[in-house]
C-alpha cells in the first residue's frame, strides 16, 4: 500500500508531482539535497516530509 504525501505548499506539491513523487515510498529514492533542488521545494517542505517518513520508520536515500 502506498502512503500519501503529507500536506505541503502548492508549489512543492506541484514539484513532487512533476518529479514523479506521489507517495512516501517514492521519497526513499531521493535525498534532501535532490528534493531541495526542485523548484518550489524549500526547507519547510523537507522538514514535513522528514517527519512523515520518520512516522513510517523510513528515511530519505
Amino acid at each position: 500500500m502506498r502512503t500519501p504525501l503529507p500536506k505541503t505548499s502548492e508549489p512543492a506539491a506541484r514539484a513532487f508531482a512533476e518529479a514523479g513523487i506521489r507517495s512516501l515510498e517514492d521519497l526513499t529514492n531521493w535525498n534532501e539535497r535532490m528534493l531541495l533542488s526542485l523548484h518550489g521545494v524549500g526547507p519547510t517542505s523537507v522538514r514535513i516530509l522528514r517527519a512523515a517518513l520518520a512516522e513510517t520508520d523510513s528515511t530519505f536515500a
